[in-house]
């Protein structure tokens, strides 16, 4: 059945697109709005953060004794 016969006949389910998705693409999910891609991906962040600092802290005590990492 083509998507204009489901139409047609009301067995398509799928909801049109609204507000800020309706008319940008990159606001869609997985799109790469910044703002979006924040929010989505804030709790990495966040541990790509506190993983950064414990080997930092780890280098300092039983690395070279340089403060600094490969980065």
């Amino acid at each position: 059945m083509s998507l204009d016969k489901a139409i047609q006949s009301g067995k398509e389910k799928r909801e049109m697109y609204r507000r800020d998705k309706a008319i940008d693409a990159s606001c869609r999910n997985h799109g790469d709005d910044p703002w979006a891609k924040h929010s989505r991906l804030h709790s990495n962040d966040l541990r790509r953060q506190i993983a950064d600092e414990q080997l930092k802290e780890y280098m300092k005590e039983y690395g070279n004794g340089e403060e600094s990492c490969k980065e």
